[in-house]
């Protein structure tokens, strides 16, 4: 590679692999995720909720712009693949260094490091008698009841006791990192092969056609069939609860069996199933009547009928359930339905009597104008009307649901990491103080943070070690005088007077 281009090359990582770049990149996708929140998103926002809440200009400048859909922009993705290469090129620049200080710990420090480190004390040997080796001893003990584990360290002839607390600690950033790398591909993978649908089923209902928001329509693996919808009780029936019992259709087969509820989606083959709307769907299932003759009621018939279901009464008369109107309205004497509300009901009978060769027009529950219902050799009467129920589900395909939240997952254990986890690293070494020419007992400290909180914790650490070696210098009953009597020339000599 020619140098002018290796020196282009050089500097294009060094600024993508810089710390400001992988700033200013967090700081607008943060910015942009928050427009993201507040302006309406077009895959999961009506089109006519988005027609309502933005005049037709400002809806044409936010679809140009790519703001009613930023989670899947082209320009927002690329931002979030700028800002895993940043994390990338600033992982690799600064892992060899890390790992170098995390793997092999400069265990007897030299002189450059001592003069550097701080905090730092020096203690005179004041008992020379002890040697170093009791010296580094007082500084075992004294670690060791602040919880360390300290190891003796000998290198050229030198001596040294080395301590450390949670190594870890300087690998935590990385953990961050690989969080933050896993959470961006998630949402890099959502973006480019997510989507996200409806599927509205009535009860007993199979479909496997998801239609999109933009329109288009995906299919799933397998067909789902709405089995029941309705309320469910809870907490002994003070509080009730939407919900639908689905069924995975595959080559014929029940493969599995789902119940959704208003606030608990499903998973299952790697899609998630979520309650959007449920309720009537203006078409009634069951409509169930007592029906009895005019004479005296004579005879008395418990019925159920279905929509165009026909049922014989006696040898003369027979009845169809011909309409029914959820929400009954009349006009120049045509019923219709207002609305698929179950507002005012209304079923329309057709009682037919071979006897009398006519049609008889009786509505229910209540007798419309255009109805002969007291006209009709039998008399019907409402005992109990079922609707029929529908189920609105949201259907959403994310390759990168499990990337993310493992990315969540690794960030908060980095993140708690770095917070509880100090690394601390202490020395004790006997050297030669540069000044006095005395011995010294040389002790010294690192830490990654909370540098105020460590120094004093350093500082208590020195005392305790200070205290050790005052009890070094301190004589053993009995030896003082064993020693003076061997100075003392008449030693062992008696006389008399």
């Amino acid at each position: 590679m020619p140098a002018d281009l290796r020196s282009i090359f050089s500097k294009a990582w060094r600024t993508v692999a810089s710390i400001e770049t992988g700033v200013v990149l967090l700081i607008l996708i943060v910015i942009l995720s928050a427009v993201g929140t507040i302006v309406l998103q077009r895959p999961v926002t009506r089109p006519e909720e988005m027609q309502s809440a933005y005049s037709p200009t400002a809806l044409w400048i936010l679809d140009a712009t790519g703001l009613t859909d930023v989670f899947h922009s082209w320009w927002f993705l690329g931002l979030v693949f700028m800002v895993s290469v940043s994390i990338m090129g600033a992982s690799i620049n600064r892992l060899p260094n890390r790992w170098r200080y995390f793997s092999l710990p400069n265990k007897l420090p030299g002189a450059t490091l001592r003069r550097a480190l701080h905090p730092q004390k020096s203690l005179p040997l004041a008992n020379r008698d002890s040697g170093e080796d009791g010296c580094l001893a007082a500084a075992e003990r004294a670690l060791q009841s602040r919880g360390y584990n300290p190891e003796r360290v000998e290198h050229q002839g030198q001596f040294g006791v080395f301590a450390e607390r949670h190594r870890i600690s300087e690998l935590t950033v990385y953990i961050v990192h690989a969080g933050l790398l896993s959470i961006f591909f998630g949402v890099i993978a959502n973006g480019l092969w997510g989507w996200q649908g409806t599927l509205n089923l009535n009860v007993g209902q199979s479909s496997n056609e998801v239609r999109l928001f933009d329109g288009k329509t995906r299919t799933l693996p397998f067909s789902l069939r709405c089995e029941a919808s309705g309320e469910e009780s809870l907490n002994g029936g003070t509080s009730k609860n939407w919900c639908s019992k689905l069924a995975a259709v595959k080559a014929g087969h029940d493969v599995e069996k789902m119940e959704i509820t208003a606030n608990e989606p499903v998973r299952s083959g790697g899609l998630r199933f979520s309650l959007s709307g449920y309720g009537t769907n203006g078409k009634i299932d069951r409509l169930r009547i007592s029906a009895s003759t005019q004479a005296g009621f004579a005879r008395k018939l418990d019925l159920s009928l279905a929509l165009n279901d026909v049922v014989s009464l006696d040898e003369d008369a027979t009845v169809r359930f011909a309409e029914f109107f959820p929400d009954y309205a009349a006009r120049d004497g045509k019923a219709f339905s207002n609305s698929t509300q179950s507002r005012n009901p209304a079923a329309h009978l057709i009682l037919t009597s071979k006897k009398l060769g006519k049609d008889f027009d009786v509505w229910l529950p209540q007798p419309v104008p255009i109805a002969n219902n007291p006209q009709a050799p039998w008399q019907f009467q409402a005992i109990e009307l079922k609707m029929g129920h529908f189920t609105n589900l949201d259907v959403s395909y994310k390759p990168g649901h499990w990337a993310v939240w493992t990315g969540v997952v690794l960030l908060a254990l980095g993140l708690m990491a770095g917070y509880f986890l100090v690394h601390v690293r202490i020395w004790a070494v006997p050297v030669r103080d540069a000044r006095t020419g005395a011995k010294v007992l040389w002790i010294g400290g690192s830490t990654n943070r909370d540098r105020n909180g460590f120094e004093a914790r350093f500082n208590d650490l020195v005392a305790a070690i200070e205290n050790e070696l005052k009890l070094l210098a301190r004589p053993v009953p009995g030896t003082q005088r064993a020693i003076n009597l061997k100075e003392r020339p008449e030693a062992g000599q008696m006389s008399f007077k």
